[in-house]
C-alpha cells in the first residue's frame, strides 16, 4: 500500500449543546480512584459511508454531553488527602476532524502503529487534572468511510460505561430527542465497593516494574473457538463454554509454551469482569464497576495441560471473588513476565454506536508496545475471525508464541 497522508484539522472544544444547571462537584468512587492517570483508547472503523459524519458526530456528541455532562468537566483534587473529584465545568471533549488520502479498505486490518498513531488522538503520558477527560478524532477516507478514536481518562468510565455513552452519542446523531439509557454517575449509585484484596492487588500490580514487549496484532479463527466450544460442552454435560473462555485458555496455554519458564513456577492469569450486578449499581451508571477475577496454576500445568482444563479453570475463576490467598499468590510470584492480563470487549456496548450508516464493522484496541504487564485485548470480531491485540510477550519470544497459535489452530482441525 502506498504511503497513506492524514490531514488534521487543529482541535476544538465540544460543550454541551445546552447550558447544564447541575453543580456540585462529583467524587470517584473506590472503583475510580487506582485509574485516574490511567488513558484507554478505541478505533470503531465504519467501513460504509455517511453524509458529512464529522459534523453530525460533532452534533451528537455536543448533545450527548448534556445528559453525561461529568464528560465535559475535569478532574480535581478534593478536600480530603487523597481525594479526586470531577469538577462538571462543561469545558468540553477535544475534537479533532480529519481526512485521509486513501479508502478504508486499504487500512482494514488498522496493524500499522505509525498509521494507527495519525488516525488516533492521545494524551502525553499519562492523563493530567487539566486535561479534558475524552478525546476524539474523526478520520474520513475517500470511499466516504470514517474511523472514529477515542481516547479516554479510564477513571471517568470503564468500557461497559464508555460502550454506554458512545451508543447515546450515535442516538442523537441520529435526531433521537434522548438517550435510550438515562446515565447515572453519582458514586452513591454503588452499594458496594470493590473487595478490600482489590486495591491491595492493585497497588502491588502498579508497582511492578515491566519492560519492553512485542505488540503483536493475532488472529483467532472463529472455527478453532466453536471446535473448543463443542468440545467443553459435550465432556461436561451440556455446560456451555463462552467466547471469551475459549480465546482466554488459547492465549494463556499458547504462552506458557513459548517463553520457557520454570515448569514449575506459578502462573498467574487475570481478568477484568462487571461487577454492577455485585456493586448494586443503578441502571444507567456509567463509572467504573470492575473487579479482578484470578486463575492460578504452574506453567507447566497451563502449558501441557489439556485446553479443556483451562476452560474449567477460567470458568471458576469467573466466579470467584479473590480473596487473602490469591494476595499471598501475588506475592510468591518471582517475576512479573509471570502474570498474564486478558480484556475482552465484547459485550461491553462497543458494537452499538450508529451515527446514521450501520454499527461498525471492526473496533480494535490501542496497545503500544509500552513498558507494562503482559497484556492482551480481545476486541470486536472482524468477519470470521477474533482478533487479539497483545503485548504478552517479549521480543525473544514473540515468534515462539505466533507459532504455538499456529499448532494450536491445525490440532483442533
Amino acid at each position: 500500500m502506498s504511503t497513506v497522508a492524514i490531514r488534521k484539522s487543529p482541535p476544538v472544544a465540544v460543550q454541551p449543546s445546552e447550558p447544564v444547571t447541575a453543580t456540585g462537584d462529583i467524587n470517584l468512587s473506590s472503583y475510580d480512584r487506582h485509574l485516574v492517570s490511567r488513558p484507554a483508547t478505541a478505533f470503531f472503523v465504519f467501513e460504509r459511508p455517511m453524509h458529512e459524519p464529522v459534523e453530525t458526530i460533532k452534533r451528537g456528541l455536543s448533545r450527548a454531553l448534556v445528559h453525561y455532562y461529568p464528560i465535559a468537566g475535569r478532574l480535581a483534587a478534593g478536600a480530603t488527602a487523597g481525594e479526586v473529584v470531577i469538577k462538571c465545568t462543561g469545558e468540553g471533549v477535544s475534537f479533532v476532524a480529519a481526512s485521509a488520502s486513501c479508502t478504508i479498505k486499504d487500512v482494514m486490518g488498522l496493524t500499522d502503529p505509525s498509521l494507527k498513531e495519525e488516525l488516533g488522538v492521545f494524551y502525553d503520558g499519562s492523563c493530567r487534572y487539566s486535561d479534558p477527560l475524552v478525546l476524539m478524532q474523526v478520520t474520513v477516507f475517500s470511499c466516504g468511510g470514517f474511523v472514529l478514536c477515542v481516547t479516554w481518562n479510564h477513571s471517568v468510565a470503564d468500557g461497559v460505561g464508555m460502550g454506554q455513552f458512545m451508543q447515546a452519542v450515535g442516538e442523537l446523531s441520529r435526531g433521537l430527542p434522548s438517550p435510550s439509557v438515562v446515565p447515572v454517575r453519582q458514586p452513591d449509585s454503588l452499594i458496594l465497593g470493590p473487595p478490600p484484596v482489590f486495591t491491595k492487588i492493585m497497588q502491588l500490580l502498579g508497582s511492578l516494574q515491566p519492560t519492553q514487549l512485542a505488540l503483536l496484532d493475532i488472529t483467532i479463527q472463529s472455527s478453532l473457538i466453536r471446535r473448543i466450544k463443542d468440545k467443553y460442552s459435550s465432556m461436561n454435560s451440556g455446560q456451555p463454554c463462552t467466547v471469551f473462555e475459549a480465546v482466554t485458555a488459547v492465549l494463556w496455554r499458547c504462552r506458557a509454551r513459548a517463553i520457557s519458564s520454570d515448569p514449575q513456577a506459578l502462573t498467574v492469569l487475570f481478568f477484568p469482569t462487571n461487577a454492577r450486578t455485585y456493586a448494586g449499581a443503578k441502571e444507567g451508571y456509567y463509572g467504573n464497576c470492575l473487579v479482578w477475577r484470578l486463575a492460578t496454576a504452574t506453567t507447566r500445568a497451563v502449558a501441557n495441560g489439556d485446553v479443556m482444563d483451562l476452560v474449567k479453570m477460567i470458568h471458576a475463576a469467573k466466579d470467584r471473588v479473590p480473596g487473602q490467598s490469591d494476595m499471598d499468590e501475588l506475592l510468591q510470584l518471582p517475576h512479573w513476565y509471570d502474570l498474564l492480563r486478558i480484556t475482552s470487549w465484547r459485550n461491553i456496548g462497543f458494537e452499538t454506536p450508529d451515527f446514521g450508516a450501520g454499527t461498525p464493522t471492526r473496533v480494535m484496541a490501542h496497545s503500544p508496545p509500552q513498558r507494562d504487564l503482559p497484556k492482551c485485548t480481545a476486541c470486536i470480531p472482524c468477519l470470521d475471525e477474533y482478533n487479539v491485540l497483545s503485548t504478552c510477550v517479549k521480543e525473544d519470544h514473540a515468534s515462539a508464541f505466533l507459532h504455538e497459535l499456529v499448532d494450536m489452530h491445525l490440532s483442533y482441525i
